[in-house]
């Protein structure tokens, strides 16, 4: 995926096909922008890939990292 100088993505930005938090972040070459959770972005990539200048800012991987196990309280 083509990495974007645009700052990351914030639990505002919201999908704009469903509305869920966004972590994908679509830019066409006329500079307008999509945001897209990831189910819509996986969903949307292969047709956007095939678009040209397009450049694609993907953070799903912050997803996972957010699915980590906090410890128990009072553990140290």
């Amino acid at each position: 995926m083509n990495t974007t100088l645009a700052p990351e993505l914030t639990t505002a930005d919201r999908c704009d096909r469903c509305g869920a938090q966004a972590y994908v972040r679509v830019t066409l070459g006329e500079g307008l922008e999509l945001l897209f959770c990831a189910h819509h972005g996986r969903k949307y990539d292969d047709k956007l890939r095939d678009l040209d200048h397009v450049k694609i800012q993907d953070e799903t991987h912050r997803l996972h990292a957010s699915e980590a196990t906090p410890e128990p309280m009072g553990a140290e």
